[in-house]
């Protein structure tokens, strides 16, 4: 008796190599925007004893100040007029300005007379709650 062969399965891969393709592009970009946008190049304070943050509140925006005290949003460099600007929508868009958590990141270089444009800009327009960021513990390299 012979013994019987199995036919092979024979198909076209070339769409699910695509689909293969498409998915990891996805996912690449996808990770990519949940991260938020931060300047890598600014140097925070160090804080071992200050409270670490678990979790981010989504309606929170981050005002980064340089150590030349140029500041931004999400890597948008702004004046302190523009800034005004952008608090005073974001805080007529969330109902007032307790509803507007403020993260001040300054670099650990920069004098507070370069921080303080941001303090005011946010204090114009009624937001008088901000934290300071600062980073709890250096990663070793």
């Amino acid at each position: 008796m012979r013994k019987q062969e199995e036919p092979y399965l024979t198909g076209n891969l070339t769409a699910m190599i695509d689909v293969v393709f498409q998915l990891i592009i996805f996912f690449v970009c996808t990770v990519s925007m949940q991260e938020a946008p931060m300047d890598q190049l600014l140097q925070l304070s160090d804080a071992p004893h200050g409270e670490e943050v678990r979790i981010k509140d989504p309606r929170e925006v981050t005002i980064d100040v340089d150590r030349n005290g140029r500041m931004s949003i999400a890597r948008t460099p702004l004046s302190q007029e523009m800034m005004k600007v952008i608090l005073k929508k974001t805080v007529a868009d969330s109902g007032g300005p307790d509803n507007v958590p403020i993260v001040l990141r300054g670099d650990a270089s920069v004098l507070h007379e370069k921080i303080q444009p941001a303090l005011d800009a946010c204090s114009e327009v009624g937001i008088i709650k901000v934290k300071f960021a600062a980073m709890k513990e250096r990663a070793s390299k």
